[in-house]
C-alpha cells in the first residue's frame, strides 16, 4: 500500500508541476519535449522512457523489483490523470502554489516509495548501476540529469524556475521524509545510504 500511494502521489506531483507551467524535473523536461516533438502524452513518454532505461539495466546487472515495474507504469498514468483533471494555472499565484505543492508531494512520495523497499525506480537503478562501476553517485546523477534536461529542452520541454527549485529542494525533502517513512531500519539509521546501494 505504501508503494502504491507513494508512486501515485509522485505522478500527481509531476502533473501539478507540469500544469503550473513553471518547469518540471529534468527527466520530465525530456518527457515533455518528446511529447511536444512526437505527440503522445507526457505520461506515456514517461512510461516509454522508463522501459528503455530498463534495457540498460541488463549490462549493469541491476535487479528489477516489483517496485521498479510499478514505478514504470503508475507514475506515467498518474501524470496523465492529473493533467486531465487539473487545468493549467491561469494566474501566477496559482501557478506557484501548484508548483510548490507538486515539489512537496514528490518529496513525500519519494520517502514513501523508496521507504517501501520494493526496488528502485528505473532512473535510480540506472544511476546506481553506473555508479557501481567506479563513478560517484553525485557525478553520475549530475551527468544523467544535465544530459536529459538538455535533450528535453532542445525538443521543446519547459525548463524554468520549477526545474531549479526541484533540484534545490528534492534532496532535503527526501532526507526529511525517507527516515520517517522507511520500512528498513538501515535507511532510518542512514537516510542517504540508499543512494550508495
Amino acid at each position: 500500500m505504501q508503494l502504491g500511494i507513494g508512486l501515485t502521489l509522485f505522478g500527481v506531483g509531476i502533473g501539478l508541476m507540469l500544469e503550473s507551467g513553471l518547469g518540471v524535473p529534468p527527466w520530465d523536461v525530456l518527457h515533455q519535449g518528446l511529447a511536444v516533438r512526437f505527440g503522445l502524452t507526457v505520461g506515456v513518454w514517461s512510461i516509454i522512457v522508463s522501459a528503455v532505461v530498463l534495457v540498460f539495466w541488463i549490462p549493469l546487472e541491476e535487479r528489477i523489483g516489483i517496485g521498479t515495474v510499478a514505478n514504470t507504469i503508475i507514475i506515467g498514468v498518474m501524470i496523465d490523470v492529473t493533467s486531465a483533471v487539473i487545468p493549467e494555472a491561469d494566474n501566477t499565484p496559482i501557478a506557484w502554489l501548484m508548483l510548490l505543492a507538486g515539489i512537496l508531494l514528490i518529496g513525500l512520495a519519494s520517502g514513501l516509495y523508496i521507504g517501501a523497499n520494493f526496488g528502485p525506480g528505473p532512473r535510480d537503478g540506472l544511476m546506481t548501476g553506473i555508479a557501481k562501476r567506479g563513478h560517484s553517485i553525485r557525478l553520475t546523477r549530475t551527468v544523467l540529469e544535465v544530459a536529459v534536461l538538455a535533450a528535453g529542452w532542445a525538443l521543446g520541454g519547459t525548463f524554468g524556475w520549477g526545474t531549479v527549485l526541484f533540484a534545490l529542494l528534492i534532496g532535503p525533502l527526501v532526507h526529511f521524509f525517507l527516515p520517517r517513512l522507511s520500512t528498513s531500519t538501515a535507511v532510518v539509521a542512514d537516510p542517504l545510504g540508499y543512494e550508495a546501494r
